[in-house]
């Protein structure tokens, strides 16, 4: 099937021969796909050209960016935890609430409990709300099991999901998560559980590219998520690290030894920890709507991190309890307002760094020929507007290999 999208009022890219934050900028110009890839940008259109067409798109007063990509998320759960965001509200912590029971493993309950069908249904609905807010890809983990039974039932939702609908889903398997109420007291015989039944009988099934691990005081040790990580490894899956979200706890630094991909949250990350993620070339994945949801005043460094060597991505953590968003045109103007990101090193952020972290920048992440056409139309004048109109849904068409998959009614 041959497209054209004509009248783009501007098209803005990541220039992935240049710097971060360097981008590509063209005005009044055309994009042609043909067979769900990028034949040509910036071609001489007329009248004959586009009778030649399948499918002709006037993205007139609209401009062009790749569809998003949300390297963080925690898609498949069963109930939501607006409970606890009350408790919030009347000023208890993350830590008191996940303490006295709450948190990841009130979901984990439930999610036990529910029937696979009902819980993969409701998950395909939140994955339509990614695509109407412009993420074209995400990484999806597990998590929310904590058994063998019910995070090889995650894994399968997402495996079967990519294959009936459009969102791209990247999957993760954290089984280390949290230590689940059964293991409570004995906590070396749940990580005995992950390395010795989970982790084989996913990578048979083939339900996963990566692993992570929430290494973090009171749940996983660095020596604890070393080893899960490293029996990982062996098994083929690659490392991606929830990494000093709450404490200096030396998660950067374990990520830098097993050379993860990613090293995700890092709101305490210290100034040798954001040296080895530079020298290791570890992708820090930075979650500013969890720490702005979760009503924290500290944020990630992000520019400490660049001005090391790094290149961030942001991400919006997507999950029922410390980030209940899929908008990341939202995490956009958080990480504007409290990481100081420019809109250029935004673009980056949320597009072509994070399909690096997923190791896909060779096929999305940016707009150039050969490049799969994962494509937004935004109704906004230029870049700066979007993180600055905050709180609306700027996209007005989302386009996944070459597919309309999301088209706003009034437009």
């Amino acid at each position: 099937m041959k497209t054209l999208i004509k009248n783009i009022s501007a098209l803005y890219s990541p220039a992935i021969s240049g710097r971060f934050g360097d981008l590509i900028y063209l005005r009044d110009t055309a994009v042609l796909i043909d067979n769900g890839l990028i034949s040509a940008v910036d071609p001489p259109t007329d009248k004959r050209r586009e009778e030649d067409m399948d499918k002709v798109i006037d993205a007139s007063g609209l401009i062009m960016l790749p569809g998003f990509i949300d390297a963080h998320t925690h898609p498949v759960f069963w109930h939501t935890r607006e409970s606890e965001f009350l408790m919030r509200i009347q000023g208890k912590s993350y830590e008191q609430i996940a303490a006295s029971g709450g948190g990841i493993r009130n979901s984990a309950r439930s999610f036990r409990q529910a029937p696979k069908q009902e819980i993969k249904e409701l998950t395909r609905t939140r994955l339509y709300t990614f695509l109407v807010y412009g993420t074209t890809t995400i990484e999806a983990k597990s998590g929310y099991g904590l058994s063998v039974q019910s995070e090889l039932k995650a894994l399968e939702i997402i495996d079967e999901l990519n294959r009936e609908q459009p969102l791209e889903m990247i999957p993760t398997f954290l089984g280390a998560h949290e230590i689940p109420d059964d293991y409570r007291e004995r906590r070396n015989d749940y990580i005995d559980l992950i390395v010795n039944q989970m982790l084989p009988k996913l990578t048979e099934k083939k339900l996963a590219r990566y692993c992570d691990v929430f290494c973090e005081k009171d749940v996983f040790t660095v020596d604890e998520s070393r080893r899960i990580l490293q029996a990982a490894g062996k098994l083929g899956l690659a490392a991606r690290l929830h990494a000093d979200e709450l404490n200096a706890f030396g998660g950067a630094e374990l990520a830098a030894e097993v050379h993860a991909h990613s090293a995700d949250h890092l709101v305490k990350a210290t100034p040798e920890g954001i040296r080895a993620l530079a020298a290791n070339k570890v992708i820090p994945v930075l979650l500013p709507a969890t720490t702005f949801f979760l009503r924290k005043d500290n944020y990630a460094p992000a520019r400490d991190m660049l001005a090391a060597g790094c290149e961030v991505a942001v991400a919006t953590d997507f999950n029922p309890g410390s980030s209940m968003t899929q908008n990341m045109q939202f995490v956009w103007t958080v990480a504007a307002l409290k990481l100081s990101l420019l809109p250029n090193e935004l673009l980056w952020a949320s597009t072509y760094i994070p399909a690096k972290s997923l190791r896909l920048h060779h096929k999305i992440g940016s707009i150039g020929k050969g490049k799969q056409a994962d494509l937004i139309l935004l109704d906004i004048p230029n870049l700066d507007i979007l993180p600055y109109h905050m709180a609306v849904n700027h996209v007005v068409m989302t386009i996944k290999k070459g597919n309309v998959v999301y088209q706003r009614s009034s437009w």
